[in-house]
């Protein structure tokens, strides 16, 4: 009959494997911070606080507030295959609320992180959303008195 063992492992290996996730580790921390700041950033300039991208569901539902103006809406992203369709509705709503066009919003669907960084840190500005600018009411003048 044989035995096997299962505790015997090359600590060598296993070391050398330990190791090789390191930089992978560092490398995905340092991703992520880089991420919350372009948000950070992008909400300050939306004129959101900041700290909400840090926040889970809070940042989702503000970052459709910004680009549709009803965040409420954020909830379609929890039904499978629709949130697919809103994610790119979305997305480019959310470039559109920021004065962006064409192959910017394609830049924001399949490479996200580069584009955010530029949208945060480039010379874009919020129109409002769906990119349409809120139109500032003039105070309406009451009527003249009757003498």
């Amino acid at each position: 009959m044989d035995y096997v063992t299962y505790g015997a492992y090359d600590s060598a290996a296993s070391t050398m494997s330990a190791a090789a996730l390191i930089p992978a580790i560092i490398i995905g921390v340092i991703c992520c911070v880089i991420g919350i700041v372009a948000m950070w950033k992008i909400f300050t300039k939306a004129g959101e606080a900041g700290w909400k991208s840090i926040i889970p569901i809070l940042n989702i539902y503000t970052y459709v507030k910004i680009a549709d103006g009803n965040g409420v809406k954020f909830l379609l992203l929890c039904i499978p295959i629709v949130n697919i369709i809103f994610g790119i509705i979305f997305t480019v709503k959310f470039g559109k609320a920021f004065g962006k066009s064409g192959g910017f919003i394609a830049g924001l669907i399949f490479l996200p992180f580069i584009f955010m960084l530029i949208l945060a840190f480039g010379s874009a500005q919020y129109v409002g959303p769906n990119g349409v600018p809120a139109v500032a009411q003039a105070p309406v003048a009451p009527p003249p008195a009757a003498e």
